[in-house]
């Protein structure tokens, strides 16, 4: 049952005027919206507006704009992206020479002994090339460089930087990571997996804890500029970052609503395990944690996917967990706590397996539907599909992250894959036709936060704005409708959130994005730069358009 309405009391705020889209079936239009106390008080028509305003409401018009449910971004990273996602953004580079001339104009710019950092770049740019700082070492004037590729999964880092962080051969790590070494057993400075870029941490330039607050402030501030009102955050980035939210929200409110779910990696014991489940109790008025978040492989273009058969390189044959097994065991573990979890799987065997480890819990997944969810399902074969649905499984996609790869499959993905999984790629639309509920997100920093980008492209296939680029795997597309489900009612459901988010409905939160168009009717193009009205979270308002 949905919470309980407030008491018919004088609202805090009226929205009117708008076309509200409730996606509640008892009532699915309205006119106005009341707000009281960070609930939504009433949903009713313009008459009603005279009987819930006082002295002291404030009665906003939203001159025709469509209002919805607060669009989610159902993954994302903002407390770590702010700390990846620093130096150059190089998500706009096309070629190496592109490159070059970036890294070259930045390392003019640096201050003696300064590290040059980028972020966002695509695997593409280096064609058929393998990675080696090599291609990059005379742009560099001799700077330490670390250059961040954008699957967030894999760097480039020059010869200087390999140097200072002491990398000087081969690596063997808990996880499947690596080193990439030369035949000779030097270092190529492509680092692969998350504990292979860790080595770095010692030496990078770290930012003060100041900077820190007021970049993720300023993200937030932006993702709701966007019609953001929530994001569930795929991380716990480190153990300070309660401290910081709890900092924030004792200066002020937050936002963007956060649901944190902290990592749990190969050789996590039970010790590590009841530390996770502990971490649960931690919230605050508009953060919490919810979850762990695990990884059963890394990515296609670094060879770390798992897949059912060897890509064109001979790689992805192996779980990112040396024994698969450790990680059926800590699920279980962790839902045995009532604890839910989301697994990144991109690869069809990585997908199999976390569907097998939920489908052993047997009885013990019924009372809890959507308890698990996996995140990407880059490529997997029809078979899968209906297993979503009966296992309660939540799918959670980045319809933007189709950018990165071409319908003509001459990109480093779909090269890496091969033909037939190419043309599985990204099955948005055969997990919703299967009764999967699907969350869509953006996975930023990996691709941009802007729900309406991710809004239009599960719709178009391609970016918004531009029909000269082929759509990837069309059969794919969402409906309008389906698309704002997976940002707002099917987001709720896969965190157990749909009696209290999702909807507008009374008693529902106050969580509510107003669009000049209407998300699900219009263009799709027109979607994507739709401009935002005004973003309402938790009755507070966190964005408004001036005049």
């Amino acid at each position: 049952m949905p919470p309980a309405a407030p008491s018919r009391t004088t609202a805090d705020t009226v929205l009117t005027g708008a076309r509200v889209r409730t996606l509640d079936p008892a009532r699915p239009w309205a006119e106005a919206v009341a707000v009281k106390d960070g609930r939504i008080a009433a949903v009713g028509d313009g008459r009603d507006v005279r009987d819930w305003r006082g002295a002291a409401t404030e009665v906003i018009d939203l001159a025709g704009a469509t209002l919805t449910p607060g669009l989610v971004d159902g993954h994302s990273h903002p407390v770590w992206g702010v700390e990846i996602a620093t130096g150059l953004d190089l998500s706009g580079i096309r070629d190496l020479d592109g490159l070059r001339s970036a890294l070259a104009t930045a390392a003019r710019a640096l201050a003696p002994g300064g590290w040059l950092t980028g972020w966002g770049l695509d695997h593409n740019v280096f064609g058929e090339r393998p990675l080696h700082h090599a291609l990059i070492e005379d742009a560099l004037g001799g700077a330490p460089a670390v250059i961040r590729l954008y699957d967030g999964h894999s760097a480039l880092v020059s010869g200087r930087a390999l140097a200072a962080a002491g990398i000087d051969g081969p690596r063997t790590f808990a996880q499947r990571a690596s080193v990439v070494c030369d035949a000779d057993g030097r270092p190529t400075g492509h680092l692969v997996e998350h504990a292979a870029m860790d080595l770095l941490k010692p030496v990078l330039p770290g930012a003060s804890a100041a900077d820190r607050r007021a970049r993720l402030l300023t993200l937030l501030d932006e993702m709701a500029a966007g019609g953001l009102t929530g994001a569930h955050v795929m991380d716990l980035e480190s153990a300070d970052v309660p401290g910081l939210l709890a900092g924030i929200e004792a200066d002020g409110e937050l936002p963007v609503r956060l649901r944190l779910a902290p990592w749990c990696m190969p050789g996590t014991d039970k010790e590590g395990l009841d530390h996770l489940i502990e971490l649960q109790r931690l919230r605050g008025r508009h953060w919490r944690v919810g979850g762990v978040k695990f990884f059963m492989d890394g990515t296609v273009e670094g060879g770390t996917a798992w897949l059912e058969h060897a890509d064109c390189h001979g790689q992805g044959t192996e779980a990112l967990w040396p024994d698969p097994d450790a990680y059926t065991h800590a699920v279980h573990r962790l839902a045995r706590a009532g604890v839910r979890t989301a697994t990144h799987a991109i690869g069809d065997a990585a997908v199999r397996h976390v569907l097998d480890t939920v489908e052993l819990l047997g009885a013990d997944r019924v009372p809890a539907r959507h308890r698990h969810r996996i995140e990407h399902i880059e490529t997997v074969p029809r078979e899968q599909l209906p297993r979503f649905a009966r296992l309660g499984v939540a799918a959670s996609m980045q319809p933007t992250h189709t950018a990165y790869t071409r319908a003509d499959h001459t990109d480093a993905w779909s090269l890496r894959v091969g033909e037939e999984r190419a043309g599985r790629a990204w099955r948005c639309r055969g997990l919703r036709d299967a009764g999967a509920v699907l969350v869509l997100g953006s996975d930023w920093p990996i691709a941009h936060h802007d729900p309406r980008q991710v809004l239009a492209t599960a719709r178009l296939r391609r970016p918004a704005g531009r029909p000269d680029i082929a759509p990837v795997t069309p059969d794919q597309a969402l409906t309008g409708l389906m698309a704002l489900e997976g940002c707002t009612s099917h987001a709720a459901l896969a965190v157990g959130e749909e009696t209290e988010a999702g909807r507008i409905a009374p008693g529902f939160r106050a969580d509510l994005t107003a669009l000049a168009v209407d998300p699900v009717t219009a263009p799709a193009d027109e979607v994507g730069t739709a401009p935002v009205r005004l973003t309402m979270t938790g009755g507070r308002i966190t964005y408004r358009a001036v005049g």
